[in-house]
């Protein structure tokens, strides 16, 4: 019996560490964190960003990511370049996020740019 619980909770880390969200799929990526409770602030012009991959991650589906990307309110967008981060844009106290489309976008020319 021993035996076979050691064997369920070593399955279930095995299971628990393939289902860790992946949070950029590009060498330059924006992603939106956020939580479902606040879908309503949700920032929908993210799809119209060019030169970079998007995507959104709901914080609650994967624990780890607050403490991992240091999310301390919703929504958060971070640009990151090669999996390191070069921008963050956090929410205001409303949980609304204040930055525009253009000053993200002038963020992900800046780092274009900045590799010529």
């Amino acid at each position: 019996m021993k035996y076979l619980v050691t064997l369920i909770l070593f399955l279930a880390s095995i299971i628990s560490l393939q289902a860790q969200t992946e949070v950029c799929d590009g060498d330059l990526c924006v992603v939106q964190f956020n939580a479902a409770f606040n879908t309503a602030n949700e920032v929908t012009w993210l799809n119209e960003l060019t030169d970079c991959s998007q995507s959104t991650v709901d914080i609650m589906a994967d624990p780890t990511l607050p403490a991992e990307y240091k999310i301390v309110v919703v929504p958060t967008i971070l640009v990151l370049d090669n999996g390191e981060e070069v921008a963050r844009f956090q929410a205001n106290i409303m949980m609304t996020m204040e930055a525009t489309r253009e000053e993200v976008q002038e963020s992900i020319d800046e780092i274009i740019m900045s590799k010529f």
